[in-house]
């Protein structure tokens, strides 16, 4: 039986046997952005690759997850490497597609390639007949949490349960024979240096707040109006005087946008709409500023003697890497660039639904370099293909080796000492707690 060094150096050599193949793979998808949820050429796309690898899939997954799954040569954990389908909306990215103005402009494409190519890396190897376990790469949907009013009808519809990819795969079972999980999200923060992993990230709530007044002519009646927009002005006036209220190491953010503000200039708004987050570390902390900024919108209504309805849906919980993963992949990641090259980045405060997976089992979200210009921005992509394709997936496929060689002694220690903060039922009930409709009178 090969040693586990000899392994991982077989996996590496197999991933660059088909080095291009990943590449291309990556910028593929890049070219054909598409939406959380709505990702049917890129899930087809990956669907085949999968097919021609010799691996059978599940397709549909949460509307279009695709899985497929690795055997290893006895039973054992399950660790599972994700990818995800979606982009964001930047309509001036310089690759977003001209009619949905989707692109992806967060590096989404370079995780899928990552994903499949540790997959190709272990087949290519012939390393799952040497390893105790199975591993699962899963091309999971909508991460990005946009178009809530669009999610929200595909839930009233029943297409739809949690408004995240990863929540509604948890809801619906397709996790279940998952252990832990891990993936890569690409950075362009050159103090990221080539890999960086952080402790944690922010959770959050999304909200959307509706102020409803009264229509009159704005130049010639405006006393008989009740004017939703300057309802809507005072409320976000008043989250802005509660910042100083949010503990620094809560690392509370709350930011929100009026989506529609009035009809004509000559009419008083009588329908406004925001849409806010509201960012935390802890579940505890989103909560209590979510009540500070339920607080406000109804000031603002009771101000203006509007009326605000306030709609608030889970979002994504806190992310907490699991320690032991961090451990085995960064030293695979020096092994690849050096130790120099690796940096610990401490809390971030954005937020993603990986951070839902790890309330439930161990798993790991760090980040590879290779990325240039501004997430979420026009110019965002993958400058070094090496290093935002090629290493991440060596480095995710030399992870599964550690876990799963010799009995996956490795995967059982993980577990063994891993304490998820909620099990799946009580995580599917803080969810289905966490939508609430509020109407107020002012």
């Amino acid at each position: 039986m090969p040693s586990r060094e000899e392994l991982k150096t077989a996996v590496c050599r197999a991933i660059d046997a088909r080095r291009d193949e990943i590449i291309a793979l990556g910028e593929t998808i890049f070219r054909q952005p598409e939406l959380g949820f709505k990702e049917h050429r890129t899930a087809e796309l990956i669907a085949r690759t999968f097919r021609d690898l010799g691996l059978s899939c599940e397709t549909g997954l949460a509307i279009t997850g695709v899985k497929a799954g690795l055997a290893g040569r006895s039973a054992g954990p399950t660790v599972c490497i994700m990818g995800e389908l979606d982009s964001i909306l930047v309509r001036d990215h310089f690759q977003a597609d001209p009619v949905t103005g989707a692109a992806h402009a967060c590096g989404h494409n370079a995780q899928l390639a990552m994903m499949v190519g540790a997959g190709m890396g272990l087949l290519g190897a012939g390393a799952m007949g040497h390893l105790d376990g199975r591993v699962v790469l899963f091309a999971v949907p909508a991460e990005e949490y946009v178009e809530v009013e669009y999610r929200l009808g595909l839930r009233r519809e029943g297409k739809l349960g949690l408004l995240g990819g990863k929540q509604e795969l948890v809801r619906l079972g397709a996790l279940d024979d998952v252990d832990m999980a891990m993936m890569i999200h690409t950075t362009s923060t050159p103090e990221d240096r080539k890999f960086a992993l952080s402790a944690s990230s922010n959770g959050f709530l999304a909200k959307q707040a509706r102020f409803l007044g009264r229509e009159a002519h704005a130049g010639g009646a405006p006393h008989k109006g009740v004017n939703a927009l300057n309802a809507a002005n005072l409320a976000l006036t008043a989250i802005q005087h509660q910042r100083e209220t949010f503990r620094d190491e809560d690392s509370v953010r709350v930011h929100p946008i009026i989506t529609r503000g009035g009809d004509l200039v000559n009419v008083i708004p009588h329908d406004v709409r925001v849409e806010l987050y509201v960012r935390a570390k802890t579940a505890e902390a989103m909560a209590d500023a979510s009540a500070r900024v339920d607080r406000a919108l109804k000031a603002g209504a009771l101000a203006i003697g509007a009326t605000v309805e306030i709609t608030t849906v889970p979002g994504y919980l806190p992310l907490a890497n699991d320690a032991n993963l961090a451990e085995l992949f960064t030293a695979n990641a020096a092994a690849l660039v050096g130790a120099a090259e690796i940096v610990r980045v401490g809390h971030r405060a954005g937020s993603t639904d990986m951070g839902d997976i790890t309330q439930i089992m161990p798993a790991l979200h760090p980040y590879t370099g290779g990325a240039v210009g501004t997430g979420h921005g026009r110019d965002y992509h993958v400058a070094d293909p090496e290093q935002g394709y090629i290493n991440g997936a060596k480095a995710m496929a030399m992870t599964v080796v550690d876990l799963l060689h010799d009995g996956a002694g490795e995967a059982r220690r993980v577990l063994n000492a891993a304490r998820p903060p909620m099990t799946k039922q009580q995580y599917l009930d803080y969810m289905d707690r966490a939508f609430a409709e509020t109407t107020f009178s002012g």
